[in-house]
């Protein structure tokens, strides 16, 4: 199965969005997080935007971009799955 990991290579916060939805994680420099999408999709592929200080991904079945993906989970190094908003930052807006 295809896995997405992203790493916060930087010396700040890094913010992933997961569309649709827009669903955020948060990155402290250093962390890295695998996006995984649902077990029962044929060959998800990603779409990945970077903008400052933020990662926007897309799933796409068969990389169709009229089959976005919408179950997917996000786990740690130590594969814990993470909430959404995992991290945020105070005062910390993603856009």
């Amino acid at each position: 199965m295809n896995r997405l990991p992203v790493q916060n290579g930087g010396e700040d916060f890094l913010c992933l969005f997961i569309e649709p939805y827009c669903d955020v994680f948060w990155l402290k420099p250093g962390d890295e997080f695998t996006v995984v999408p649902a077990d029962d999709v044929s060959d998800p592929q990603f779409t990945v935007v970077a903008v400052k200080h933020r990662l926007v991904v897309w799933i796409f079945e068969s990389g169709d971009p009229t089959k976005v993906i919408v179950d997917y989970k996000v786990i740690d190094s130590n594969g814990t799955e993470l909430p959404e908003g995992y991290q945020w930052p105070a005062g910390r807006s993603p856009y």
